[in-house]
């Protein structure tokens, strides 16, 4: 792993990185007129339950349903085969691969996160501090690879931290106080009310069926005075004016990688994820009656090194734009099986990745990827 990695500590998040390209950064006020009148029990889930198939015991005992243990047997029951790679056998929204090969990409990708946009926002280091009155835990949905979760554990070895994904966690050196839970979270999370002090989601939309719903159960998911922090993108990339670009359907013609991700975009709706979540997590957090402090925040990344000149902002930049094209590239390996499952032919998958990939390298074609950041508190 890179050891350029910035934590919270050496850098805050709301300034990490040189300032071109631009992110933004607003408070904004928790409530709308909306929901003057209304309590949080106005918002009370529905009785789904998050029990899977099967309970075992797993690494450490959990309370909570529907943990499996990693044993060989169950992380075989765990995947099937699409196209060529390994994807989760528990949810038919999710379908992007859960393989050694996705599971190093999410790793990388971690890395560069880490130094664009911050390891944490910034409230996080005062709300895991030790006040002697409770043990501080951490819940991570869709948690990938575990990379951030388990940087929490080592980092707050006196909290406890759980990481909840649609497969075990691979990681042959979890810390004591982390563990890994199997579930889907489209089925509820009841049997964590109450129980976290902070709460992490990092683009896992395409899975998510109902991400409205979701933002409400991890409001009572909370303890008061918690950390609600959600990260994801609007499955689309922008131009040089950092605006949108949405190819019609049907369309095949450059640039090459909004294209790619349009039709990635048609693909997780068909599948019913919420690919439009990025947009609205803003208003669902502030307008939600439980929190408090929102705060939003705007990253656009390059997708290549085309940043002109050899300024010291643009070196950076298309340092992390290298980067971020490996990544691209990467998923668009991993979105295969989405996209093949999706009803197109395996030609045209290979000649529009073919097209986006080269795109990618020549570096010509300026575009953005935008990440977008929502942490807020729940009222005491």
């Amino acid at each position: 792993m890179s050891t350029s990695i910035m934590s919270f500590y050496s850098q805050p998040a709301a300034s990490v990185g040189p300032s071109h390209p631009e992110d933004t950064d607003s408070d904004v006020e928790s409530e709308s007129d909306r929901y003057t009148n209304m309590s949080l029990d106005s918002f009370a889930p529905s009785g789904a339950s998050s029990r899977t198939s099967m309970d075992v015991s797993m690494r450490s005992q959990s309370p909570a349903p529907s943990v499996f243990s990693a044993t060989s047997s169950l992380r075989a029951q765990a995947y099937r085969q699409e196209y060529g790679r390994g994807l989760n056998n528990y949810s038919e929204v999710y379908r992007l691969p859960a393989d050694d090969e996705e599971l190093h990409r999410l790793e990388r990708q971690h890395e560069m996160f880490c130094k664009c946009i911050g390891k944490y926002p910034p409230p996080l280091p005062e709300i895991m501090a030790d006040d002697g009155f409770e043990v501080k835990a951490v819940l991570d949905l869709g948690c990938g690879s575990g990379s951030w979760i388990m940087d929490v554990a080592r980092e707050f070895p006196n909290s406890t931290t759980v990481a909840v994904d649609l497969v075990p966690m691979q990681s042959t050196s979890m810390p004591p106080n982390c563990r890994s839970e199997v579930d889907d979270i489209n089925l509820g999370l009841e049997h964590f009310y109450g129980d976290f002090n902070v709460v992490h989601t990092q683009l896992i939309s395409s899975g998510i069926r109902d991400y409205h719903g979701l933002i409400n159960h991890i409001a009572h998911v909370l303890r008061p005075g918690g950390l609600i922090d959600i990260t994801e993108f609007p499955f689309n990339f922008s131009g040089i004016e950092k605006t949108a670009i949405c190819p019609p359907a049907g369309a095949f013609e450059p640039p090459w990688t909004p294209l790619w991700m349009s039709y990635a975009n048609r693909a997780v709706r068909q599948r019913g994820g919420d690919a439009d979540a990025s947009m609205h997590i803003h208003e669902w957090v502030s307008n939600h009656p439980a929190f408090e402090d929102v705060v939003y925040r705007d990253f656009w990344i390059p997708l290549s090194p085309w940043l002109k000149g050899n300024d010291p902002d643009s070196i950076w930049w298309n340092d992390i734009g290298t980067t971020m094209r490996d990544d691209l590239k990467a998923f668009m390996s991993s979105g295969r099986p989405l996209l093949l499952g999706s009803g197109l032919s395996e030609d045209f998958v290979n000649q529009l990745e073919h097209n986006a990939v080269v795109e990618l390298d020549e570096a010509i074609t300026p575009l953005y990827v935008r990440i977008q950041n929502v942490y807020g508190r729940k009222k005491h």
